[in-house]
């Protein structure tokens, strides 16, 4: 057998694979007495049909058709033998499977091409003395006090008022029914057209105006129980629903009740109540402590992902579609992992229509994710950076014994556990040869773009 090499883009081998005369012969003859020796035929016991009888009953087409995909899988795996190359993913066929089934002669030679892929080479052009900008994450105090205040009024008791108006911070009882207001053109005769779930009795409502959408919570203020109003609202613009975005409306609103907030006095009693502390000054430490090292570690994230994001600049490889479609494989695993263990049903949401624009929208993070890991054993291997079996060792021990009422994969866990380690060191060894200069948050990525953070509250220890 003569095998032909050629370098291909995307990391791919092109091979050029010509099988001898013999062995296209030999192969073509087993298939044949293959099929004889199963072949049901009446008036024939199995292994004794004549040859002619027995390729006039399969057809010449069918027989070179299986000599052809064992001289094919057969020819592929001793080129790569032959060759020492490490392929990954499933050979390809390049050569048209037709027109070899219409060339193929047995006793003749038979010449095919395949493709297949290998492990990319990374060119990494520099990896020490890099400069990059982290926001730093501040330390604010303000937190504590915002998480004690919220839960404060998650224990507020509601107590019924008289004699006053509503006012801000209060909790209304309201009746409502809603219209959209006509716009320009509309016939002004038309009967107006109801706001869909605009309608509502005994709703109850924390006068606060991000609590409902604008101006509905402004119109109530001064109202008095059992007064009704005519309040008008513009639903914001994007909103839930696409067809009333930034379209006004004017609600019919009835006062039938008002309450105002009891809160619990900040002492220590509310901390034990809220937390295991038994003093509200031990729980303000505690909460002070989780912030500070919230954004001590926020901060140190920021400052590994800035420098891998120019550790990623700074490589050029061209990654084979097997390793991408791979990882895009082992991303939406991961995701779906995350999404059933939260209660989401994963068969509802990663339909067959949807798939395919997951993966295309994973791509790029995929690329991403194994340029950024490749580069990491590219710097462990220029810097024999390695992780001791005991340090492996004892992590795995302290996992052992933090999750022992759960069951778990010794070996997969050990596998998990060095490459974690190794990870972390490699990623330490590049902060100690790079300068990353710590900025104020927010002035490395636009502020209209940052996501509300989900109200914090007080942790049980």
């Amino acid at each position: 057998m003569k095998v032909t090499q050629e370098k291909l883009p995307a990391s791919q081998i092109g091979l050029e694979i010509e099988i001898a005369p013999e062995k296209t012969r030999h192969t073509y003859e087993q298939v044949i007495n293959n099929f004889a020796s199963t072949a049901n035929i009446p008036g024939f016991r199995k292994g004794k049909v004549p040859r002619q009888i027995l390729l006039q009953r399969l057809g010449s087409t069918r027989v070179k058709v299986a000599a052809l995909e064992e001289l094919i899988q057969d020819g592929i795996q001793q080129a790569l033998k032959e060759t020492e190359i490490r392929a990954i993913g499933q050979p390809q066929l390049r050569s048209s499977f037709e027109e070899l089934i219409s060339n193929y002669e047995p006793g003749k030679s038979l010449i095919f091409s395949a493709l297949v892929d290998v492990d990319p080479e990374l060119h990494l052009n520099q990896y020490t003395g890099l400069q990059v900008k982290a926001e730093e994450v501040q330390y604010d105090p303000e937190r504590v006090e915002k998480v004690l205040e919220n839960e404060r009024q998650q224990m507020a008791t509601l107590i019924p008022v008289e004699g006053r108006p509503a006012q801000i911070g209060d909790v209304a009882v309201v009746d409502f029914k809603g219209f959209l207001e006509k716009g320009e053109g509309e016939d002004e005769s038309a009967e107006p057209q109801p706001v869909p779930g605009g309608e509502a009795t005994d709703f109850q409502v924390e006068l606060q105006e991000d609590k409902f959408i604008p101006g509905f919570v402004t119109g109530i203020i001064g109202m008095n129980p059992g007064e009704t109003k005519e309040i008008t609202a513009r639903f914001p613009e994007p909103y839930v629903n696409e067809e009333l975005g930034g379209k006004a409306a004017v609600f019919t609103v009835t006062l039938q009740e008002l309450k105002e907030k009891e809160l619990p006095e900040l002492n220590d009693d509310f901390a034990k109540e809220v937390s295991d502390y038994e003093t509200l000054d031990q729980l303000r430490t505690s909460l002070s402590e989780r912030f500070q090292k919230e954004a001590q570690e926020k901060t140190s994230s920021n400052q590994q992902e800035a420098l891998l994001a120019e550790l990623n600049k700074q490589v050029e490889v061209d990654l084979p579609e097997t390793m991408i479609q791979a990882e895009v494989d082992a991303m939406l695993t991961q995701t779906a992992m995350r999404l059933s263990q939260q209660g989401v049903d994963v068969k509802k949401l990663f339909t067959q229509e949807v798939i395919p624009q997951l993966r295309e929208r994973s791509r790029g993070d995929a690329i991403d994710r194994l340029t950024r890991s490749l580069a990491l054993q590219e710097v462990a291997k220029r810097e024999s950076i390695q992780v001791s079996p005991e340090e492996i060792n004892a992590r795995v021990q302290e996992l052992i014994q933090e999750y022992s009422n759960q069951e778990f994969d010794p070996d997969k866990m050990r596998s998990v556990v060095e490459n974690e380690l190794l990870t972390e060191k490699i990623i330490n060894w590049l902060l100690e040869h790079s300068t990353v200069e710590l900025v104020p948050e927010g002035s490395l990525s636009p502020t209209d773009a940052e996501v509300p953070a989900a109200p914090e509250t007080v942790e049980q220890e």
